[in-house]
């Protein structure tokens, strides 16, 4: 329980790595509001927190949009009083690969809107809050494809480099305030997008990591919660990566 009575908001915690992010803080004690766009999924999530002896609301959110942001923010603040940790997970990209040259401008827009804008517009509305406190966890999902470049990913890992570049400028900015912003950079994960991808697809991704397999849900789950605990209080400004070995730095 190492996070025992926290308050914390996922973004995009309905479905895949989110969820498993939202049931990990829970497990650990904290009460948690997903915002998502898919107010079904993210209901379904709040049904299995509860059912953990944790609170929980969904609340829907465009984390592309700074109103919808703010609004969000101020229900969070409204139902439980504060905000303890923020993990930016929403995200966005086609999981097909595709060359730069042959994206549409529609779509690259789509990537920052959502990969890193959202993460502004959140951070932002969550860090007075903090401040007034003097202690907040925020954490965002990057990805390996900012350390590596992704081929076929060009926009996306140009996105979530940007996060990571952001994470650490606003960690030396809120240090004072005991704030701690740090990235989790998961690489494959085992979530329903990757089993539908075809098979060949799926066993090349094996190969590229030194311990043979793919993230498992939980395993991103895992370091979120170490980051957002007590535990990580003299870390922050770094980049950790979930990857089986794929990045070593």
């Amino acid at each position: 329980m190492r996070l025992k009575d926290k308050v914390a908001i996922v973004t995009g915690g309905g479905q895949g790595i989110g969820e498993g992010i939202c049931l990990k803080l829970a497990q650990e004690g904290a009460n948690v509001a997903i915002a998502d766009l898919n107010l079904k999924t993210s209901s379904a999530v709040v049904d299995k927190i509860k059912a953990l002896g944790r609170q929980a609301l969904a609340i829907e959110t465009d984390v592309s949009d700074s109103a919808s942001v703010n609004k969000m923010v101020q229900q969070v603040l409204g139902a439980f009083g504060t905000v303890d940790i923020l993990v930016n997970d929403a995200g966005y990209v086609n999981p097909g690969m595709a060359s730069f040259y042959k994206d549409t401008e529609e779509y690259w827009n789509k990537i920052i809107a959502v990969c890193y804008n959202g993460v502004i517009y959140c951070s932002r509305a969550v860090v007075d809050t903090m401040m007034a406190k003097k202690s907040g966890k925020i954490v965002s999902i990057a990805s390996d494809a900012a350390r590596v470049g992704q081929q076929g990913q060009a926009v996306y890992s140009g996105a979530k480099g940007a996060v990571v570049a952001f994470s650490k400028a606003i960690a030396r900015e809120l240090a004072r305030y005991n704030i701690n912003v740090n990235c989790v950079a998961p690489g494959a994960t085992n979530t329903a997008a990757f089993k539908a991808a075809p098979p060949e697809v799926k066993e090349g991704a094996i190969k590229i990591y030194p311990l043979r397999r793919v993230a498992e849900v939980e395993d991103i789950a895992n370091g979120v919660a170490f980051l957002a605990s007590d535990e990580a209080s003299f870390i922050t400004g770094q980049t950790l990566s979930v990857s089986g070995g794929y990045t070593m730095i």
